[in-house]
């Protein structure tokens, strides 16, 4: 009975440690219309380093916490009036790319290339999902508008920076691995 308690209680702290990060990485931040940045690396360590179950509960967590009013998202902003203006889609997109990494984890196990593949299937749900939210919202408030104009303004220019973010995150999860296993037992 201790022994889940505490695990129940280190899943938690866990959550909310990489809940944190999240926010702390959206606050480093390159404000164009929508910002650069490292959101998308934070999102990836989590499920990379948590497993898929508690890296998902923590982006989760990120956007639940931005949507109450928590300023968590770029630019010290929060609110549901963030989540749903024309680029809330990204961040509701965050939850199903952690949904694809935990997916993949459970259908083909947490190796290295297994974790590439599914963090770049997990960017490109996000890019259709924040792609067709965008246009969606901004068709409502501005007009029509192209695929091909929303592609090159939410997704083309973010492409190059989010695969070095995937990258990134394998690496330093890679790195991670070894020194913290006995704190991140397998959920």
């Amino acid at each position: 009975m201790k022994n889940l308690q505490n695990s129940k209680t280190f899943d938690m702290a866990y959550i909310a440690l990489f809940a944190v990060l999240i926010a702390v990485c959206s606050w480093i931040s390159i404000p164009t219309a929508i910002p650069f940045t490292l959101q998308t690396f934070a999102v990836f360590l989590a499920a990379a380093l948590l497993g898929g179950r508690r890296g998902t509960l923590a982006v989760v967590v990120y956007v639940l916490l931005g949507a109450v009013g928590v300023p968590v998202f770029a630019g010290f902003t929060g609110g549901v009036g963030i989540i749903l203006n024309n680029t809330g889609g990204y961040i509701i997109g965050f939850i199903f790319s952690a949904l694809v990494m935990w997916l993949a984890e459970r259908l083909f196990g947490r190796g290295m290339w297994v974790q590439a593949a599914s963090m770049a299937a997990g960017l490109i749900v996000c890019y259709a999902f924040g792609t067709a939210w965008f246009m969606l919202v901004y068709m409502r408030e501005a007009g029509a508008v192209g695929l091909s104009t929303v592609l090159g303004w939410c997704v083309l220019p973010f492409v190059i920076p989010d695969l070095v973010k995937i990258a990134l995150a394998l690496a330093v999860s890679r790195a991670l691995k070894k020194p913290l296993a006995g704190l991140l037992r397998e959920a």
